[in-house]
């Protein structure tokens, strides 16, 4: 369809053409850890190939140095190739040839595109020939163009009207002007010096983000809360900002950086295409920048606009110590704590009976990490011994973690480990502003293996509180919160039973 148009649409491109000769990219993620942004390609109902606008969360500073010929003088200069979703108010010019006597007097951003639309609409009132299949041939007709709404009216030289609904091609008697088929930003520039300029650009566009994902592998230990961890890192990198970068010097910034509100951009995207670099090339090195931690890969890439590249953020890390950890929660449905003292013996006393499963291990450098980790998705597989493949157990997302914390992974729920939390004994007086309160946990094993569980229990009823009786040792972990390390034997069943008193 519009066969003519595309040879328009090359002529147009080719004479406003300027080749990048260095563009870095700097790409800031504000995606949540684990809402991967490649869930925003939704298609439309009933359709294929549409998709629904929104916001890729995140945006990127764009570097770029270009040799430019300035004319003596006052001179506009169209600058093309810049990404569709620029914000034009972050747009920064600078000769380094002649910084002092070279300046911007006023800067538009022209980006009404042309379309097939838009062109036949600057025809209107004027002569074009249109092509229409008709079964093995085809007919043409050319007139005067009256109206492009929901078709094409032609009236011709004996003042026929005709209505198309299709055709296969349009024929225009010359090109129109003001028509632009890339985003351009046009400068209105004072130079004191004419010739070669070579000119750095900067600014910000949206349609850009990155986010990362953590592959590891576990291997069971001796016992049944240990064994080691192979943790590998890819950060996947999504362009949709209207423009493609080649051989581009690329960072990612992480961290939480603040920027004033924003109005939403909506637009359309294509195609996501899937790229993956190649493992042995030089990757990314960290280090601090700010508050936050920059990321610089560092050998050039290429980033085409509507795709998705995922490139190795460091070499996987063998043989990590890590512990399983049980964690036992019995408050099914708990609320949150009161601003008075709870002396209803029936609320909190619902019992929950799953026993969670937590990877835990420590990012050190002793255990080949010690990297800063940016946020992102943690997917978690086990080798199967009988036919050596990769079986998924689970998966979480931690925040922005620094070198040297512990990192807590949530799989599920165990299988044979299960609990149950009752409330035995409740005493109140109000007169002397105190209440007791009795519980009692049962945790049963039915592994072949003894297993350690963390009892953790919130002591909500009211802030002053002393536990005064209980079967086992407790730690305090905050005001609210305590913990009872427990260890089950295979096959076995243990009660952990204690008894706080409150008083206000």
């Amino acid at each position: 369809m519009l066969r003519n148009l595309f040879v328009l649409f090359l002529a147009l491109g080719s004479a406003v053409a300027i080749a990048a000769e260095s563009t870095s990219l700097t790409i800031y993620s504000t995606a949540r850890p684990g809402a991967v942004p490649v869930d925003l390609y939704r298609p439309l109902p009933g359709t294929h190939s549409r998709v629904q606008p929104g916001r890729i969360p995140g945006y990127a500073v764009v570097k770029q140095e270009r040799e430019l010929e300035l004319q003596r003088g006052r001179a506009d200069l169209r600058f093309v190739d810049v990404a569709a979703l620029i914000d034009p108010t972050t747009v920064s010019f600078e000769s380094l040839t002649d910084p002092e006597g070279t300046k911007v007097l006023e800067q538009n951003y022209q980006f009404d595109l042309v379309s097939q639309q838009k062109l036949v609409e600057r025809y209107l009132d004027r002569e074009i020939t249109v092509e229409q299949v008709q079964g093995d041939h085809v007919e043409t007709f050319t007139g005067r163009l009256l109206s492009a709404a929901g078709g094409l009216i032609l009236e011709d030289d004996r003042g026929r009207i005709r209505a198309l609904q299709g055709w296969s091609a349009i024929q225009f008697p010359e090109l129109p002007g003001g028509l632009i088929t890339r985003p351009t930003l046009v400068w209105d520039l004072q130079s004191e010096r004419g010739g070669t300029h070579r000119a750095r650009v900067t600014y910000q566009t949206q349609g850009m983000s990155w986010w990362a994902d953590y592959n590891l592998v576990f291997s069971p230990g001796s016992d049944a809360n240990s064994g080691l961890l192979d943790v590998g890192a890819w950060v996947s990198i999504i362009n949709q900002s209207g423009a493609s970068y080649e051989d581009c010097k690329l960072k990612l910034v992480a961290g939480d950086v603040h920027r004033a509100p924003q109005a939403d951009i909506g637009f359309a995207r294509g195609t996501r295409r899937m790229a993956l670099a190649e493992a042995s090339a030089p990757g990314f090195e960290e280090k601090a920048f700010f508050e936050y931690h920059l990321y610089t890969l560092g050998r050039p890439t290429t980033l085409p606009d509507n795709s998705t590249k995922q490139i190795e953020l460091f070499e996987a890390a063998r043989g990590v110590p890590a512990d399983k950890v049980l964690v036992y929660y019995g408050l099914q449905g708990f609320y949150g704590f009161a601003p008075n003292p709870v002396t209803d013996r029936n609320l909190g006393i619902q019992s929950n009976s799953k026993v969670d499963v937590y990877l835990r291990f420590e990012n050190a450098k002793k255990n080949g990490l010690g990297i800063p980790l940016p946020a992102g998705r943690v997917r978690v597989n086990q080798i199967d011994p009988a036919d050596g493949s990769f079986e998924f157990i689970g998966e979480d997302v931690i925040d922005h973690t620094p070198r040297d914390e512990t990192v807590l992974i949530r799989l599920g729920s165990a299988f044979d480990v299960v609990g149950q939390r009752k409330q035995v004994d409740f005493q109140v007086d109000s007169t002397r502003k105190w209440m007791e309160d009795t519980i009692e946990i049962e945790l049963r094993n039915r592994k072949e293996k003894s297993v350690e569980v963390i009892v953790k229990e919130n002591l909500y009823r009211w802030t002053n509180w002393e536990i005064v009786e209980s079967s086992h040792e407790w730690e305090k972990q905050d005001a609210r919160t305590v913990h009872f390390p427990v260890r089950v034997a295979a096959g076995e069943k243990v009660q952990v039973k204690y008894r706080v008193r409150y008083s206000w």
